[in-house]
């Protein structure tokens, strides 16, 4: 078996528990990947502001991937690569979410912006990411720096049908993923989290083969596809985890941690 030399991380659903913990386990099994010489780091749909508390307990050196590995930061927060929605594609994106009838978020590079602070999950987002959102009326003036826009709706069978016509109506222009059952996540075209993979085995000088991957929901497929091991958790859904290598637990039951040990014993480590 080739001996895995970088561990790429998906956070929400994977790294972290329901409530957004990272459990000891989960930190221990980091810890031990460092000193098994083995990379780590994590990409997410999250902003890069929602992923900054984790750089410091996770002790991470390389950089990370927010806006579903659109973007590239360094540890310190500071950009490698941006990449931005086409201003065309983001206007009709908000057109199809307005029709779906869905809450529309706009994140430029630091700030969240929304237009409905009573929002269902408003909330839930500003513990999931440790920040608040700006309230604006219009979202015209920030659609040349959009790095991702989100419809966020609780009717999960209504946002894949809004998916579907995204991806049909963007093409090429933008990538159009769920991030969650209740986010559909519009980012720049081109880049995912399969590209994040691929920048930082080039960035380290390895194979692709050498990566392991590990996630739960759709837009972590393009990293699975790229990557020679690809771990769905169990929390995942079906096709997610018909598409990936390995299973491991769910991320109520320290998954990640169990999947973190399988690689290290698969790379002889005790």
């Amino acid at each position: 078996m080739t001996p895995i030399s970088l561990v790429v991380s998906d956070v929400d659903g994977t790294l972290l528990t329901k409530d957004k913990t990272l459990t000891d386990r989960a930190k221990s099994a980091v810890q031990r990947l460092h000193k098994a010489g083995i990379g780590f780091t994590i990409t997410s749909s999250r902003p890069a502001i929602g992923m900054r508390f984790l750089i410091e307990p996770l002790a991470l050196w390389l950089p990370v991937g927010p806006f579903n590995g659109s973007s590239i930061i360094d540890p310190e927060m500071k950009p490698v690569e941006q990449h931005l929605i086409p201003a065309s594609a983001a206007e009709r994106s908000l057109q199809i979410l307005r029709e779906f009838g869905v809450d529309i978020w706009l994140f430029t590079y630091d700030k969240w912006l929304i237009d409905n602070p009573g929002g269902k999950y408003v909330p839930h987002e500003q513990h999931t990411i440790r920040s608040d959102p700006t309230i604006v009326a219009d979202f015209s003036p920030y659609l040349a720096s959009a790095c991702k826009i989100v419809g966020a709706s609780a009717d999960a069978a209504g946002l894949e049908r809004c998916e579907k016509v995204m991806q049909e109506a963007l093409g090429s222009e933008a990538t159009a993923v769920r991030s969650q059952t209740y986010y559909l996540d519009v980012t720049p075209p081109g880049f995912n989290k399969g590209t994040f993979v691929e920048a930082m085995a080039r960035r380290l000088g390895i194979s692709t083969d050498t990566v392991a991957t590990i996630g739960d929901m759709q837009n972590d497929l393009a990293m699975f596809r790229v990557s020679g091991v690809s771990i769905a958790m169990g929390n995942a859904t079906d096709d997610v985890k018909d598409q990936a290598t390995n299973v491991t637990a769910t991320n109520e039951q320290d998954g990640f941690a169990e999947a973190m040990e399988m690689i290290l014993k698969r790379n002889g480590v005790r």
